[in-house]
């Protein structure tokens, strides 16, 4: 009887342990518990409500890119941040064959707000004033509830 153990399958593999047997067995969390999203996933999630809160009095919205992009861009060399205030969020106009764009700003809306609640509040704000801007309405006929607390 032959009692040797196969050799192991030659090149690079995953390594799932250090060589002491100890390190990451697995993920932490499973992937349907709250913990295993990612804070950028968890706002991307609040935008898409928002979208989602509008599009049912706004089917045009459909038309609409809505993109969550990290931090505002300079948008030229030499041009240097404005004092006053940072973006929370932009808007693209369409253009050569491409849809219009609304952008929320992840990072400087995390820093202005301080929990879950009031973060979903304000990105919903902010998707409200853009689409407004892009529709050449209002915010408050956009959605009746704009600047109620």
């Amino acid at each position: 009887m032959d009692n040797r153990v196969p050799p192991r399958a030659a090149g690079p593999g995953p390594r799932r342990r250090d060589r002491h047997g100890r390190g990451m067995r697995g993920p932490i969390a499973p992937p349907q518990v709250p913990l295993a999203a990612s804070r950028a996933d968890v706002f991307a999630d609040l935008v898409q409500d928002s979208v989602e809160r509008l599009e049912r009095r706004w089917p045009q919205l459909a038309d609409i890119d809505f993109l969550v992009l990290e931090v505002p861009r300079l948008d030229g060399p030499g041009q240097g941040w404005n004092d006053e205030a940072v973006p929370l969020g932009g808007t693209i106009p369409a253009r050569d064959g491409r849809r219009a764009r609304v952008v929320v700003y992840r990072r400087p809306v995390e820093i202005r707000s301080k929990g879950r609640d009031e973060r979903a509040a304000l990105v919903h704000e902010i998707v409200v004033e853009q689409v407004a801007e892009l529709l050449g309405l209002t915010p408050e006929t956009v959605d009746p509830r704009y600047g109620e607390d």
